[in-house]
């Protein structure tokens, strides 16, 4: 008992619902307290501590919630394997992957099936890069398309592989966007380029945030927003 106790106390991992997982702990001098959460995929319990928080402290945190961890566990969606599946997620609906060997490399996207050849046992690193390729280009478009609705000049587009964050605006005006939204329905993608074309402006969310961001976004914000909280974890179910 003694032993368990002491590994529990020292060792960054715990057990939920039969698996163990590690406490990936991050310090932030900014923080002022403890924010624990669980990784998007399932992979991880994930704690971000003050600079004055003891390792100790923070294990002993995830485990004093191990039930609300293990509910969080429960929420994680079934791990997807678009190469075994035969199929990815693209704008919101499942489409074909149709490999052959002999096809060409470069996939081509016709009446929903995705075409490509090329080594089979790279598929899905291949698959993963041209979901990236169309994710900045349909940021791209909508960020132009707001920026002129806005008024705006045009802002620059970089994809993020964020685990937590759906976008982000730096203070140089660079729009950073998650590419696994080129999975979500296109009003769900459009929302977060959207939001963060209204921070070039407003740097807060602040009643002329929000008012901005109504001008410029053409569908229901509020729905944009329940779909993400509802499924937006299903997003990264797939491609690690």
């Amino acid at each position: 008992m003694i032993d368990w106790l002491r590994r529990e106390a020292l060792e960054p991992v715990i057990e939920l619902d039969g698996r163990e997982l590690p406490i990936e702990l991050t310090r932030n001098r900014r923080a002022k307290r403890l924010t624990l959460r669980m990784a998007p995929d399932g992979s991880a319990v994930r704690i971000t501590l003050p600079h004055w928080c003891r390792s100790v402290e923070a294990i002993a945190f995830a485990h004093a919630r191990r039930e609300w961890l293990a509910a969080e566990l429960a929420k994680v969606p079934e791990r997807r394997d678009p190469v075994r599946e035969g199929k990815v997620l693209y704008r919101g609906a499942p489409i074909t992957v149709d490999w052959r060997e002999d096809a060409p490399r470069k996939p081509s996207l016709s009446g929903g099936a995705l075409s490509l050849g090329g080594p089979q046992h790279t598929l899905g690193k291949r698959l993963q890069r041209w979901l990236e390729g169309e994710a900045r280009r349909l940021f791209a478009d909508d960020a132009a398309r707001y920026c002129a609705r806005g008024e705006l000049k045009p802002a620059e587009v970089r994809l993020t592989r964020a685990r937590r964050r759906w976008g982000s605006c730096s203070s140089e005006g660079v729009l950073r966007l998650n590419w696994r939204l080129v999975q979500a329905p296109d009003p769900v993608r459009r929302s977060v380029v959207a939001h963060e074309v209204a921070h070039l402006v407003h740097f807060d969310h602040s009643p002329a945030f929000h008012a901005l961001l109504e001008r410029l976004y053409e569908d229901d914000i509020e729905q944009a927003n329940g779909w993400l909280s509802r499924h937006g974890r299903e997003l990264y179910a797939a491609f690690g």
